[in-house]
């Protein structure tokens, strides 16, 4: 049976956080698909379409031994239930389909759409995350729902899109992102307003 790794994120920026991430995938799964994905619980920056663009650059500068990762933007859903069932009719039955979370999304999973019927066809795959404690009390929410959880035996890099839109800090990403966020002129009104507000 074939097991697919199913990733969507915001990225908003895509960060070294989210190529180390890839990179660990690749090495466990026959295939993982990649998705830009507006999360209904924030507001985001760029439009989906920018987003994706730098998936798709990131994906493509990472040299993996598989090449078994791809953009599957397709599978971009408001809902992750509508997403999976995309995915079947993308991969078809005979799949193991993991859908790959951060760990700072465990106390949000019991609120999503149609919860119960997601966890009885997907295995869930938690990604730690610096600052976002997985325990009993964030597991078991999700375990009395029904999901099958595996902790993946890596720790995410301390960084987040969050701190590059706050801080403009281009460690956190990888040059093909940097150069196409400039190339485009993208997180400039935000770069603007702190700008205005430092004066002050």
């Amino acid at each position: 049976m074939i097991r697919v790794a199913l990733f969507g994120t915001s990225a908003d920026p895509p960060t070294a956080g989210h190529e180390e991430i890839l990179r660990w995938l690749s090495q466990h799964y026959d295939w993982v698909a990649v998705w830009a994905a507006d999360n209904p619980f924030k507001s985001h920056q760029a439009l989906l379409e920018h987003r994706a663009a730098m998936l798709d650059l990131m994906i493509a500068a990472i040299d993996s031994p598989k090449r078994n990762i791809s953009l599957e933007q397709d599978l971009s859903r408001l809902r992750t239930i509508e997403t999976v069932e995309q995915a079947r009719i993308r991969w078809g039955d005979d799949v193991e389909f993991t859908l790959v979370v951060g760990s700072d999304l465990l106390t949000q999973l019991p609120k999503w759409y149609r919860i119960q019927d997601l966890l009885m066809q997907v295995r869930l795959l938690v990604i730690p995350r610096p600052g976002y404690t997985i325990n009993n009390s964030t597991l078991q929410p999700v375990q009395k729902l029904g999901g099958k959880v595996a902790i993946a035996e890596m720790v995410g890099l301390d960084v987040s899109s969050t701190a590059y839109r706050t801080h403009r800090d281009e460690n956190t990403l990888t040059p093909p992102v940097v150069a196409y966020i400039n190339q485009e002129h993208l997180y400039k009104c935000q770069d603007e307003t702190q700008k205005r507000l430092q004066m002050h």
